[in-house]
């Protein structure tokens, strides 16, 4: 009896994202929707008062749903999905954020990214260094038992 149940149990596929994943990618999802609401609302009622800020926005919506849906897919393609747009990610909130700072004529208004997030508690400055770290621990496996297995 007891190998029958340890049998189903070992056949089940491991889960590849538990507890600070999970979270990762609800922050993430959060991010996405409000970046995507934001940019929106920018984009269609106030894009001439600050074109580039409000297409920064809007590209920092994309990555973060992009980079959302890569982080919850499985395979080893998505997850260089998710190193690329998370990478891009920090490179973004980093450039804005300095730009921001030394060329402030360029943002009227502020961008998602600007002044590194600090219209967002700074969080699209410290994800991206979580998602990468994230990412680096948990590298898709090959055993096709496990949810995102390679093979």
């Amino acid at each position: 009896m007891t190998d029958l149940k340890h049998a189903s149990t070992s056949a089940r596929p491991k889960r590849r994202i538990s507890g600070i994943g999970q979270v990762l990618i609800a922050v993430y999802a959060i991010l996405a929707v409000g970046a995507t609401g934001r940019s929106a609302v920018q984009v269609i009622f106030k894009f001439d008062e600050a074109p580039v800020a409000y297409s920064l926005s809007a590209l920092a919506a994309v990555v973060y749903i992009i980079a959302t849906i890569a982080l919850v897919a499985r395979g080893v393609v998505w997850y260089r999905v998710a190193w690329a747009t998370i990478v891009f990610e920090f490179v973004g909130v980093l450039t804005v954020g300095v730009l921001s700072l030394t060329v402030p004529e360029f943002f009227a208004h502020e961008s998602v990214w600007s002044y590194f997030g600090r219209g967002y508690v700074f969080i699209p400055l410290v994800l991206p260094v979580l998602g990468m770290w994230w990412l680096a621990k948990h590298p898709p496996s090959r055993d096709p038992r496990v949810e995102g297995g390679a093979a």
